[in-house]
Protein backbone atom coordinates (compact mmCIF):
# COMPACT_ATOMS: atom_id res chain seq x y z
CA UNK A 1 0.00 0.00 0.00
CA UNK A 2 2.84 2.03 0.84
CA UNK A 3 4.12 2.22 -2.85
CA UNK A 4 0.64 2.82 -4.22
CA UNK A 5 0.92 5.84 -2.27
CA UNK A 6 4.09 7.09 -3.14
CA UNK A 7 3.32 6.97 -7.08
CA UNK A 8 -0.03 9.11 -6.16
CA UNK A 9 0.44 13.29 -6.17
CA UNK A 10 -1.58 13.60 -3.14
CA UNK A 11 1.04 11.58 -0.93
CA UNK A 12 4.11 11.87 -3.07
CA UNK A 13 5.83 14.66 -1.11
CA UNK A 14 4.88 12.64 2.30
CA UNK A 15 7.67 10.82 4.03
CA UNK A 16 7.93 7.14 3.99
CA UNK A 17 6.91 7.24 7.36
CA UNK A 18 3.90 9.34 7.23
CA UNK A 19 2.70 7.09 4.47
CA UNK A 20 3.33 4.03 6.09
CA UNK A 21 1.39 5.17 8.94
CA UNK A 22 -1.38 6.23 6.76
CA UNK A 23 -1.33 2.92 5.04
CA UNK A 24 -1.59 1.08 7.88
CA UNK A 25 -5.11 2.98 9.14
CA UNK A 26 -6.48 2.00 5.25
CA UNK A 27 -8.56 -1.02 3.95
CA UNK A 28 -8.65 -2.10 0.64
CA UNK A 29 -11.71 -3.17 -1.48
CA UNK A 30 -12.68 -4.12 -5.01
CA UNK A 31 -15.76 -3.34 -6.07
CA UNK A 32 -17.64 -4.71 -9.61
CA UNK A 33 -18.73 -1.85 -12.18
CA UNK A 34 -22.18 -0.13 -11.08
CA UNK A 35 -21.59 -0.68 -7.35
CA UNK A 36 -23.25 2.06 -5.27
CA UNK A 37 -20.27 2.97 -2.51
CA UNK A 38 -22.23 4.84 -0.74
CA UNK A 39 -26.24 6.90 -1.40
CA UNK A 40 -26.95 10.46 -1.27
CA UNK A 41 -28.21 11.02 2.61
CA UNK A 42 -26.36 8.36 4.26
CA UNK A 43 -24.43 8.81 7.05
CA UNK A 44 -20.75 10.01 6.02
CA UNK A 45 -18.01 7.51 8.16
CA UNK A 46 -15.42 6.82 5.81
CA UNK A 47 -13.05 8.89 3.22
CA UNK A 48 -12.06 7.15 -0.16
CA UNK A 49 -9.19 6.73 -2.26
CA UNK A 50 -9.26 5.35 -5.69
CA UNK A 51 -6.83 3.04 -6.46
CA UNK A 52 -7.61 1.56 -10.27
CA UNK A 53 -10.67 1.98 -12.13
CA UNK A 54 -13.11 5.26 -11.89
CA UNK A 55 -15.95 6.35 -9.68
CA UNK A 56 -18.80 8.90 -10.75
CA UNK A 57 -19.88 11.20 -7.59
CA UNK A 58 -23.76 11.94 -8.43
CA UNK A 59 -26.71 14.09 -7.10
CA UNK A 60 -30.31 13.11 -7.73
CA UNK A 61 -33.03 16.10 -8.52
CA UNK A 62 -36.79 16.35 -6.97
CA UNK A 63 -37.71 15.08 -10.39
CA UNK A 64 -35.77 12.07 -10.53
CA UNK A 65 -32.96 13.16 -13.28
CA UNK A 66 -29.20 12.52 -12.27
CA UNK A 67 -26.47 15.20 -12.36
CA UNK A 68 -23.34 13.53 -12.92
CA UNK A 69 -20.81 16.32 -10.38
CA UNK A 70 -17.42 14.05 -11.03
CA UNK A 71 -15.44 11.51 -12.12
CA UNK A 72 -12.50 10.69 -10.26
CA UNK A 73 -9.60 8.69 -11.46
CA UNK A 74 -6.36 6.79 -9.29
CA UNK A 75 -4.87 9.15 -6.89
CA UNK A 76 -8.44 11.01 -6.30
CA UNK A 77 -9.90 10.97 -3.06
CA UNK A 78 -14.27 11.05 -2.36
CA UNK A 79 -16.40 11.09 0.74
CA UNK A 80 -14.04 13.86 2.57
CA UNK A 81 -16.59 16.58 3.17
CA UNK A 82 -18.64 15.21 6.14
CA UNK A 83 -15.08 15.06 7.15
CA UNK A 84 -14.93 18.49 7.98
CA UNK A 85 -18.61 18.80 8.26
CA UNK A 86 -20.23 16.12 9.84
CA UNK A 87 -23.40 15.24 8.08
CA UNK A 88 -25.40 12.94 5.86
CA UNK A 89 -23.46 12.36 2.06
CA UNK A 90 -25.01 15.13 -0.22
CA UNK A 91 -23.91 12.84 -3.29
CA UNK A 92 -23.96 8.97 -4.84
CA UNK A 93 -20.58 7.49 -5.42
CA UNK A 94 -21.00 4.61 -8.05
CA UNK A 95 -18.35 2.63 -9.26
CA UNK A 96 -18.10 3.16 -12.96
CA UNK A 97 -15.54 0.52 -13.63
CA UNK A 98 -14.35 -1.95 -11.87
CA UNK A 99 -12.48 -0.32 -8.72
CA UNK A 100 -10.07 -0.75 -6.06
CA UNK A 101 -10.92 1.80 -3.31
CA UNK A 102 -9.00 2.34 -0.15
CA UNK A 103 -11.00 3.51 2.64
CA UNK A 104 -10.21 5.38 6.25
CA UNK A 105 -12.69 5.78 8.89
CA UNK A 106 -13.13 9.35 9.97
CA UNK A 107 -11.57 9.16 13.46
CA UNK A 108 -8.79 7.52 12.38
CA UNK A 109 -7.80 10.77 9.73
CA UNK A 110 -7.33 13.84 11.88
CA UNK A 111 -4.77 12.50 14.44
CA UNK A 112 -2.95 11.17 11.39
CA UNK A 113 -3.50 15.19 10.33
CA UNK A 114 -2.96 16.66 13.47
CA UNK A 115 0.99 15.98 13.89
CA UNK A 116 1.72 16.21 9.74
CA UNK A 117 0.72 19.93 8.58
CA UNK A 118 2.30 18.64 4.84
CA UNK A 119 -0.56 16.49 4.76
CA UNK A 120 -3.18 18.43 5.83
CA UNK A 121 -2.41 21.53 3.58
CA UNK A 122 -2.58 19.02 0.60
CA UNK A 123 -5.93 17.83 1.38
CA UNK A 124 -7.11 21.31 1.66
CA UNK A 125 -5.94 21.64 -1.78
CA UNK A 126 -7.62 18.97 -2.63
CA UNK A 127 -10.66 20.79 -1.36
CA UNK A 128 -9.87 23.97 -2.77
CA UNK A 129 -9.97 23.01 -6.04
CA UNK A 130 -13.19 20.92 -5.53
CA UNK A 131 -14.89 24.03 -4.79
CA UNK A 132 -12.84 26.19 -7.49
CA UNK A 133 -14.38 23.38 -9.84
CA UNK A 134 -17.54 23.95 -8.79
CA UNK A 135 -17.86 27.75 -8.95
CA UNK A 136 -16.47 27.82 -12.41
CA UNK A 137 -19.14 24.85 -13.49
CA UNK A 138 -21.90 27.31 -12.16
CA UNK A 139 -20.60 30.07 -14.02
CA UNK A 140 -20.13 27.66 -17.53
CA UNK A 141 -23.98 26.98 -17.30
CA UNK A 142 -24.39 30.49 -17.12
CA UNK A 143 -22.00 32.23 -19.49
CA UNK A 144 -21.45 29.28 -22.00
CA UNK A 145 -23.11 27.67 -24.48
CA UNK A 146 -23.23 23.47 -24.74
CA UNK A 147 -20.76 23.29 -27.26
CA UNK A 148 -18.54 25.37 -25.39
CA UNK A 149 -19.15 23.18 -21.90
CA UNK A 150 -18.85 19.31 -23.76
CA UNK A 151 -15.23 21.26 -25.36
CA UNK A 152 -14.55 22.25 -21.54
CA UNK A 153 -15.62 18.71 -20.18
CA UNK A 154 -13.90 16.90 -23.05
CA UNK A 155 -10.27 18.73 -22.10
CA UNK A 156 -10.66 18.06 -18.38
CA UNK A 157 -11.11 14.87 -18.47
CA UNK A 158 -8.21 14.47 -20.98
CA UNK A 159 -5.91 15.32 -18.29
CA UNK A 160 -7.45 12.80 -16.07
CA UNK A 161 -7.80 9.83 -18.51
CA UNK A 162 -5.84 10.49 -21.53
CA UNK A 163 -3.26 7.85 -22.97
CA UNK A 164 -1.38 8.03 -26.86
CA UNK A 165 -3.67 6.28 -29.34
CA UNK A 166 -1.95 3.86 -32.08
CA UNK A 167 -2.88 6.50 -34.34
CA UNK A 168 -2.68 10.20 -34.77
CA UNK A 169 -4.10 12.29 -31.36
CA UNK A 170 -4.69 11.37 -27.39
CA UNK A 171 -6.98 8.91 -26.96
CA UNK A 172 -9.31 9.65 -23.86
CA UNK A 173 -11.08 6.94 -22.22
CA UNK A 174 -13.52 8.54 -19.76
CA UNK A 175 -16.12 5.87 -20.15
CA UNK A 176 -18.96 7.55 -20.07
CA UNK A 177 -22.07 6.81 -21.78
CA UNK A 178 -23.35 9.80 -24.40
CA UNK A 179 -26.49 10.51 -21.41
CA UNK A 180 -23.91 10.22 -18.53
CA UNK A 181 -21.97 13.29 -20.37
CA UNK A 182 -24.74 14.87 -21.29
CA UNK A 183 -25.24 14.86 -17.13
CA UNK A 184 -21.68 16.02 -16.96
CA UNK A 185 -21.94 19.35 -19.07
CA UNK A 186 -25.51 19.79 -18.18
CA UNK A 187 -26.99 20.02 -20.95
CA UNK A 188 -29.74 17.33 -22.87
CA UNK A 189 -28.36 14.09 -24.54
CA UNK A 190 -29.04 15.31 -27.91
CA UNK A 191 -27.73 18.74 -27.75
CA UNK A 192 -24.39 17.47 -26.46
CA UNK A 193 -24.72 14.15 -29.44
CA UNK A 194 -25.25 17.25 -32.04
CA UNK A 195 -22.17 18.87 -30.46
CA UNK A 196 -19.72 16.10 -30.72
CA UNK A 197 -20.67 15.54 -34.27
CA UNK A 198 -20.33 19.37 -35.63
CA UNK A 199 -17.07 18.88 -33.55
CA UNK A 200 -16.13 14.99 -35.59
CA UNK A 201 -17.20 17.08 -38.91
CA UNK A 202 -14.34 19.46 -37.85
CA UNK A 203 -11.96 16.92 -37.64
CA UNK A 204 -11.08 18.48 -34.15
CA UNK A 205 -12.15 14.88 -32.47
CA UNK A 206 -12.63 11.38 -33.61
CA UNK A 207 -15.52 9.03 -31.26
CA UNK A 208 -15.59 5.83 -30.02
CA UNK A 209 -17.43 3.59 -27.65
CA UNK A 210 -17.32 5.33 -24.44
CA UNK A 211 -13.84 7.29 -25.68
CA UNK A 212 -12.78 10.14 -28.05
CA UNK A 213 -9.23 10.32 -29.96
CA UNK A 214 -8.59 14.60 -29.46
CA UNK A 215 -7.52 15.55 -32.75
CA UNK A 216 -7.15 18.74 -32.49
CA UNK A 217 -6.96 20.17 -28.55
CA UNK A 218 -6.33 23.85 -29.65
CA UNK A 219 -9.27 24.68 -31.49
CA UNK A 220 -11.32 22.50 -28.59
CA UNK A 221 -10.01 24.70 -25.87
CA UNK A 222 -10.61 27.78 -28.06
CA UNK A 223 -14.31 26.86 -28.48
CA UNK A 224 -14.32 26.11 -24.60
CA UNK A 225 -13.55 29.82 -23.90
Amino acid sequence: MDELLARMKLFSGLSEEDRQALAHQLTRRSAKRGTVLFSEGDRGENVHLVLAGKVKITRAAADGRENLLALLGPGELFGELSLFDPGPRTATATALTDIEVATLDHAALPPWLASRPQAAMRLLQVLARRLRRTNEAMADLVFTDVPGRVAKALLDLAQKFSSPGPGPGTRVEHGLTQEELAQYVGASRETVNKALADFASRGWLRLDSRAVILLDPDRLARRAR
